[in-house]
């Protein structure tokens, strides 16, 4: 029996974590120069990646497509679809490599036990609860991209194994008109597989998408949005197992 996921809209939670409403402290930082610290986040990275490594390749099975596309590239932004709830967290350690990838994610993944309070260290970007901390987030972002990539998922809610590609705003594209950086996209697929029961998975890179001198902040956000969504819902057509239906609520 397949399982079925039932929802309202696309911004519901499927999966959930016992601390979800997790709130960053006031004094939050998102930028750290001591030099124990990041001393500490170099060795947890090299870690991070050999756990990638193994994960992925021999328990998740996956096969990354055009990865050849970003290794001449040393920052950019990377969109992509969130179907994976460790997976998302990993494999853009291997999809970067040999770049050190951060990864903006809500503030509730810190709140998961003991995983949580490494994430930062290896490079998550956690959203801001409130308005005020929007300058800092934006600083430690501004502060990345000049030498590294930064992943987004803008469907922001994790729906695993989902074969669709769910509708999500141009807010996030703001970051690299902004900064004058190019955009892939990376576009999680399922496939039936011969030996498993869990689906193939397969991770298409497409890009890259920049902003135009000739039009405005908000028409290359919406430009960029416009072709990073119909890049992944043309990849989308490439599934062909459903390893988890999902049902809107009547």
């Amino acid at each position: 029996m397949k399982k079925i996921y039932f929802y309202q809209s696309y911004q519901d939670d499927i999966i959930e974590n016992k601390k979800q409403n997790y709130q960053l402290k006031d004094n939050y930082q998102w930028l750290h120069f001591n030099l124990f610290y990041r001393l500490f986040a170099k060795l947890l990275y090299f870690g991070v990646l050999i756990f990638a490594f193994f994960y992925t390749k021999f328990f998740l099975h996956i096969t990354v497509k055009n990865k050849k596309k970003l290794k001449k590239e040393k920052s950019y932004f990377l969109y992509c679809n969130h179907t994976q709830m460790l997976g998302d967290v990993f494999n853009p350690f291997l999809i970067c490599f040999p770049h050190h990838p951060y990864l903006i994610c809500s503030s509730s993944n810190l709140g998961i036990p003991f995983l949580g309070k490494l994430l930062p260290m290896a490079g998550a970007l956690p959203i801001p609860n409130n308005i005020h901390d929007m300058i800092k987030f934006k600083e430690a972002i501004n502060y990345r991209i000049n030498s590294h990539p930064i992943i987004i998922y803008p469907e922001a809610h994790l729906w695993p194994y989902a074969t669709f590609i769910r509708d999500f705003s141009d807010v996030s594209f703001h970051y690299p008109v902004e900064n004058n950086q190019k955009v892939y996209v990376a576009t999680t697929t399922y496939t039936k597989s011969k030996f498993f029961k869990k689906p193939k998975i397969t991770i298409y890179i497409d890009g890259p998408f920049q902003a135009d001198d000739k039009l405005t902040k908000k028409e290359n956000m919406q430009m960029l949005h416009d072709k990073v969504y119909k890049t992944m819902v043309k990849r989308s057509k490439l599934n062909n197992y459903e390893y988890i239906t999902y049902k809107k609520k009547d």
